[in-house]
């Protein structure tokens, strides 16, 4: 069961990420030149902390 619950939070990471990032290029008002780098940096800070809580959840 933990494995669905890894696999639907990271279908949603990744959808949230690219939301972030797109609030970010709209307030900029020009896309970022690195944006994959950004992209990255804002899935992997968001996957580790989901990915934390999970786990504390599923062993609990």
């Amino acid at each position: 069961m933990v494995f669905i619950y890894y696999t639907v939070a990271g279908i949603g990471l990744y959808f949230a990420a690219d939301w972030i990032l797109n609030r970010i290029e709209i307030s900029r008002g020009r896309r970022l030149e690195h944006r994959s780098l950004v992209f990255f940096a804002i899935i992997l800070v968001l996957a580790v902390t989901s990915f934390r809580v999970i786990e504390y959840l599923a062993t609990r």
